[in-house]
């Protein structure tokens, strides 16, 4: 690509962080990693009146939980800055291109009061035309500059009168663009209304702004999802009146994110309405004080999420279904973005976060569960999350050498800083909470399963399925046990494999089947029947709580 690649993602702060936005921040994050360009963050608040306190925050903080970072954003500044559109419409940013199209004829001003323009749409309203617009018909019957005298044009301008600026549409004009997913597109302005770019508070809307911006960014490929696609005539004529098509970035409509069924694009109701979230993170709308669950509290980790996103319209060809981000930069194009709509499956989605659960180390969300364990009154001792002495993370290796080794030319041979990213120090050996989640992982699908599968770990469990112990209880497996205590109080420290092999032995020798007592030994140690294997949850209980758990189940049996 001859242009540097800048791309941006410019949400409105108006609310939550709905997935179909970040997986259009993904698209985009991954199309500029792909091509060493620029990803920039643009918060587009010129809607005043639906501007919702927090929201900004809540998408850089979304982003940031999903490893998306811009690299310029109203938080971290950058050249091209200011990254809000208010801040921008403050410096007179549009204002002096709205009015550049007013002299250039493709604008006009219009001084019709919102009860005018109620007036209009009741009396022009037919059943074939049920919402009239204001377009190159009914605009003949309005108050503008296009109707008016210049005079009258100039006379209202003067005493202050408020007005609006509008776009100047033609009807019977084709215009055409080419759109990186879904090949030449051609639309009529016949039927396009004649948008408001500036309205009265100098605030442009976003038709005005998006071009405006995206051309002082000096952005070069827009990804939206395809309900901007009925806006794009008015935006790309903006674009050849005011800086030339030449200029204007390369369009990609990304396909809508669809209920499960199918039918519609999937809404915050639809989750509500069928158990699932459909926001990056929680999020209680100031205004209402309406909740929504988001996917990092429902127990998804960011990796699971993000590779789920990527797959919904997008697939590399291969089949293969867990991806690493950098294997989606390595491998993401822009040609296999699927046209139609994607079906969110949040059965699918579990799986992604099953996968990735088990894929990564315990470590890296091990902190996140600890605070599930906390928030559900379990108490993890300090000492089950320092790591053993004398395997502190290692000091990292700063090279002497040069970033780059060139030949005589200088071209570059191998560069060592991409060798050294690619550079995977060992894992240090993890704690006792670590080891414990390695146990149970991969029985959990979301993140708070952790707590019903390892809390047995930290407390002893509140109750004892006794009913699955006593129809098949004997005397000779009360006999078994209480040998069995004797034998683990002589043992020394304990290992899951000569447990085993012992306790077999021992079953052996009863002329018990290891079955029919390693169900019981279960149940004595957790409550129930479920966990990992057996003899490592005796190891890591220890010893003594072995023993004790063992005792207290024996005297109910007896009871």
């Amino acid at each position: 690509m001859s242009k540097k690649v800048r791309v941006r993602f410019a949400p409105s702060p108006t609310g939550g962080l709905h997935l179909g936005g970040v997986r259009t921040v993904l698209y985009n994050y991954l199309f500029a990693r792909r091509h060493g360009g620029d990803f920039i963050l643009r918060i587009e608040d010129t809607d005043q009146g639906r501007y919702v306190p927090g929201a900004e925050e809540y998408i850089i903080d979304s982003l940031s939980w999903c490893g998306l970072e811009p690299d310029e954003g109203p938080h971290k500044g950058g050249a091209y800055g200011p990254y809000r559109q208010s801040e921008r419409k403050a410096l007179g940013l549009y204002e002096k291109y709205a009015r550049q199209l007013v002299e250039q004829g493709h604008a006009y001003y219009a001084f019709d009061t919102p009860e005018e323009l109620e007036a209009m749409r009741e009396k022009y309203k037919t059943a074939e035309n049920p919402s009239p617009q204001y377009n190159h018909t009914l605009r003949k019957k309005m108050r503008n500059s296009l109707q008016l005298d210049p005079s009258e044009t100039s006379r209202l301008l003067a005493e202050g009168t408020p007005y609006v600026i509008r776009i100047r549409l033609e009807p019977d004009q084709e215009v055409t663009f080419t759109d990186l997913i879904r090949g030449e597109v051609t639309f009529s302005t016949t039927g396009v209304d004649d948008k408001v770019l500036l309205k009265a508070d100098g605030m442009p809307t976003y038709h005005l702004a998006v071009v405006v911006d995206d051309h002082l960014m000096e952005i070069s490929h827009a990804f939206r999802g395809e309900e901007w696609l009925p806006s794009a005539p008015v935006h790309i004529l903006l674009w050849r009146y005011l800086f030339g098509e030449d200029r204007m970035p390369q369009w990609a409509h990304l396909p809508l994110i669809l209920k499960p069924d199918g039918n519609g694009k999937l809404s915050k109701r639809d989750g509500d309405r069928l158990g699932f979230p459909v926001f990056a993170m929680n999020w209680t709308d100031p205004k209402t004080n309406e909740p929504a669950t988001g996917f990092r509290e429902t127990g998804f980790l960011p990796q699971a999420f993000v590779n789920l996103l990527a797959l919904l319209g997008w697939n590399d060809g291969s089949g293969q279904e867990i991806f690493t981000i950098e294997e989606l930069i390595a491998k993401f194009s822009m040609d296999r973005v699927h046209k139609g709509g994607a079906k969110f499956d949040f059965e699918k989605a579990k799986w992604f976060n099953h996968e990735w659960i088990k894929h990564l180390p315990p470590s890296d969300y091990s902190s996140r569960v600890a605070e599930l364990f906390a928030a559900a009154g379990i108490q993890i001792p300090a000492a089950d999350l320092v790591r053993p002495a004398g395997t502190e993370d290692p000091l990292p290796i700063i090279p002497l050498i040069p970033d780059t080794l060139t030949d005589i030319s200088g071209t570059p041979l191998i560069d060592l800083a991409a060798l050294d990213a690619g550079f995977n120090p060992p894992t240090p050996p993890p704690n006792r909470f670590e080891k414990i989640l390695a146990l149970v992982k991969d029985r959990c699908v979301l993140l708070p399963e952790f707590v019903p599968q390892a809390a047995f770990f930290f407390q002893p469990p509140a109750t004892i399925d006794l009913d699955a112990v006593k129809p098949k209880w004997t005397d000779a497996k009360a006999l078994f046990f209480a040998e069995y205590l004797r034998q683990l109080e002589l043992a020394g420290q304990l290992d899951a494999h000569a447990l085993e092999v012992q306790f077999k032995e021992m079953a052996a020798a009863a002329a018990i089947k290891p079955g029919e007592l390693l169900m019981p030994l279960r149940i004595m140690l957790v409550g129930g029947k479920f966990g990992p294997h057996v003899f490592d949850i005796a190891v890591v209980l220890g010893k003594d709580e072995t023993i004790r758990r063992i005792r207290h189940t024996l005297a109910l049996l007896k009871g």
